[in-house]
């Protein structure tokens, strides 16, 4: 019997939708609170602007890492068990890195954050898929999904507030005190996790992952188009910092621009209603042709604030449209591997984010905050052309 198949008659009580909502928001979280802190990581550490960004990429190494051999792991071994083991460590990983000392005992840490934060948010998505019946599987999974996505974004402003009070150790210190609360929850109210019938060895299971990769079409172009949007969020994420720090906003407001990308994600929901009704190709030309706009009242970020909101705002809501769309055209194939596809699919945004940040920071150093935009323009009109290339052997 498909693990998928075992609940099709039971529905999943509310506060479990809500509780894998709020771990999937949580664990993610752990990726992003560097990202208000670059600024001050880098002047603690000795790092230049340029090499600051290598902070975000060892974190999106981690996240590739954890895609590539710890989350396919749901499909051979207890999730439930493979669930709370993964967030013991991560317990002790936050604790570390909130007591780093040296550069290299940062970017240690921060692998491992990533490593085990995606392990967890993506581990916990294909958990709510597998916990969830049939017929309401998609709102499950667009739950835990969204629960991502206010997490993802959240992530900023908590981090910039808790390191204005108590400074940048605190904020990792203060998420492991979340996370052992959030272990003591999931202990208690994660239901048993079926096991899959057909158990597959874990090169078996890896090698599964290649025949994916080289074989799905469909996963293979929103892959591609995962990769240029996450890197084009990247490119503007990693390097706001920069520009509002030399304006004289603290860590708190930097990072509750993070609040005005909630708005964008919020209104990205309905993309996944359109693609369900057949129109997942509109919806993301539409949301390619924001993301491209989105970068023209970013360039007035260090003249006035309003622009800066619009294109937050606008560049959240693309991009979040563009994922949602991406993940239901994925997942409405069939597969017996639901953790080894969003897997499959999130690698396309790990290497996207790391090398939008790399690349951001680097082209800050080099031409400032208007080369920043003018490359994340660039980023947005390659997705645009990579899709319009494409849509002729695409089916839905």
């Amino acid at each position: 019997m498909r693990d998928t198949d075992i609940n099709s008659n039971k529905t999943l009580p509310t506060y479990l939708v809500w509780l894998f909502a709020a771990a999937s928001g949580l664990s993610v979280a752990n990726v992003y609170y560097a990202q208000p802190l670059l600024a001050t990581l880098a002047q603690e550490f000795g790092l230049t602007e340029a090499a600051s960004g290598m902070i975000i990429t060892a974190t999106q190494l981690g996240c590739a890492l954890a895609l590539l051999l710890l989350v396919p792991l749901g499909d051979m071994l207890n999730r439930r068990r493979l669930t709370l083991v993964q967030l013991v460590m991560l317990c002790l990983v936050l604790l570390a890195l909130g007591s780093a000392t040296s550069t290299t005992g940062l970017l240690a840490g921060m692998l491992m954050t990533g490593l085990l934060g995606t392990a967890m948010t993506q581990g916990l998505i294909a958990y709510a898929a597998s916990a969830a019946s049939s017929h309401e599987r998609g709102r499950v999974v667009g739950m835990a999904q969204g629960g991502v996505m206010i997490g993802l974004l959240l992530a900023r402003t908590l981090s910039g507030l808790v390191a204005d009070i108590a400074g940048w150790r605190a904020v990792y210190l203060v998420s492991a005190a979340i996370s052992l609360a959030l272990l003591v929850l999931l202990w208690r109210m994660l239901p048993p996790s079926p096991q899959a019938e057909k158990r597959l060895s874990y090169g078996a299971l890896l090698a599964s992952m290649v025949h994916m990769l080289a074989h799905n079409k469909v996963l293979q172009v929103r892959g591609v188009l995962a990769l240029l949007m996450f890197a084009a969020l990247s490119i503007f994420w990693s390097s706001l910092v920069f520009p509002l720090s030399a304006q004289g906003y603290t860590h708190t407001a930097i990072g509750a621009f993070g609040l005005v990308g909630v708005v964008g994600a919020l209104g990205a929901a309905r993309a996944g209603s359109l693609a369900d009704r057949g129109q997942a190709q509109w919806t993301t030309g539409a949301a390619l042709l924001l993301l491209l706009a989105a970068w023209l009242p970013l360039g007035f970020t260090t003249q006035a604030l309003w622009p800066l909101i619009v294109g937050i705002i606008a560049l959240d809501l693309a991009g979040q449209a563009i994922h949602v769309t991406n993940q239901s055209l994925i997942f409405k194939q069939e597969s017996d591997g639901h953790s080894r596809l969003v897997a499959c699919y999130m690698l396309f945004y790990a290497v996207g984010s790391g090398l939008g940040a790399i690349a951001a920071t680097s082209v800050q150093a080099l031409a400032g905050w208007w080369g920043v935009c003018g490359l994340g323009a660039l980023v947005s009109l390659v997705a645009l052309v990579f899709w319009r290339l494409t849509l002729p052997a695409a089916k839905t």
